[in-house]
């Protein structure tokens, strides 16, 4: 496992309402695209800025679960993003109540809302990084080896749109819309 950080919340995704979370990984410089819909974007970016949280009136969800832990005397000690399967990513909540260590299966989204609310890390299978991570280099080895990374992931999107493997080509899809924001 590897520590991740949520970066960024992109809008403009090919499938209309949906977003793009993406989660840096600073040992090898990539960084994770995950597409999400438009409430969980609202969630990430309310749990990030903490100042529009207070304009609230009244407890979002997550804010919920985090009074209700707290009142429990639970902690959120970590999460963890597992897995990915047929392009949905599978994370898990690491929470203790002192004693004991108890882990529950998460939406990645709910999982990275409820860390940034709580301080809690957030780490990655290296497999989920290996397979879904996009490397971030600087200058202009970032711009030819971006390049390169582009022509190669639009050749894999032909292959799996032939094969009608949607699943997978909504992941590339992202992958070369993270590349091409960059720029």
């Amino acid at each position: 496992m590897k520590k991740v950080y949520p970066v960024t919340i992109q809008s403009g995704m090919s499938q209309t309402g949906s977003y793009l979370l993406m989660l840096h990984e600073p040992e090898e410089g990539r960084q994770i695209p995950i597409v999400i819909g438009r409430g969980e974007a609202q969630s990430i970016l309310l749990a990030q800025n903490p100042e529009e949280n207070e304009k609230i009136k009244r407890p979002m969800t997550h804010q919920l679960i985090v009074q209700m832990m707290h009142s429990y005397g639970l902690t959120l000690k970590k999460v963890t993003i597992d897995r990915v399967v047929e392009g949905v990513f599978y994370a898990t909540l690491h929470i203790s109540d002192g004693f004991n260590l108890q882990t529950l299966d998460s939406r990645t989204t709910d999982a990275v809302t409820l860390a940034l609310l709580t301080g809690a890390p957030i780490y990655a299978d290296e497999q989920v990084i290996e397979d879904c991570g996009v490397r971030v280099e600087s200058g202009e080895r970032r711009a030819k080896s971006g390049e390169d990374e582009l022509q190669r992931l639009e050749e894999e999107l032909r292959r799996c749109e032939a094969e009608e493997n949607y699943e997978r080509a909504a992941e590339i899809q992202a992958k070369i819309d993270s590349l091409r924001s960059r720029g």
